[in-house]
């Protein structure tokens, strides 16, 4: 397993993703917390959003970027629509198709299409350089969900995460 890899499904430069969601009820992953703007579930469910659209866009999808960053967190009809198990597994899942795409070097440097918001010129870049910001992107929102677990009192979780 490669960096890039372990960085969107495993072990890498913090706890892997599947042990930060692990053991989190409905009544925690929907707590909403005095001065935090999301709950557990709708940064969960912004990573997943996101993971979307970059796995969209390796396969030659051109999905379109919202317009308003509001648009990649879930509406209240949306968050109902799919339960905090369901979109637990859709996120892991996607994960781990991500992690399968760096296995592939050819795969990597193919040449994709990225759309970006109207007036900004759609960019071109790498499958791999896409991988590393949605790397990015996801750690710095499980990182928050992170906090917001130790905000709670429901960090470290059984399999184990760091304290410090």
């Amino acid at each position: 397993m490669i960096e890039l890899e372990k960085a969107l499904t495993g072990d890498s430069a913090f706890a892997p993703p599947s042990h930060i969601l692990e053991g989190l009820s409905d009544g925690v992953a929907y707590q909403r917390l005095s001065g935090a703007p999301h709950t557990i579930y709708e940064e969960l469910w912004h990573i997943a959003f996101w993971q979307r659209l970059s796995l969209d866009w390796a396969a030659g999808v051109a999905t379109a970027v919202p317009l308003h960053a509001a648009e990649g967190f879930p509406t209240a009809k949306q968050g109902e629509a799919e339960p905090w198990p369901d979109l637990c597994r859709r996120f892991l899942r996607e994960a781990g198709i991500a992690g399968e795409l760096t296995r592939d070097p050819a795969v990597l440097k193919q040449q994709i299409q990225c759309p970006s918001p109207p007036g900004v010129p759609v960019r071109t870049m790498s499958v791999h350089d896409q991988l590393e910001s949605l790397a990015a992107h996801n750690a710095y929102h499980l990182g928050r969900i992170v906090l917001l677990r130790q905000m709670i009192g429901s960090w470290p979780p059984k399999s184990g995460g760091f304290t410090w």
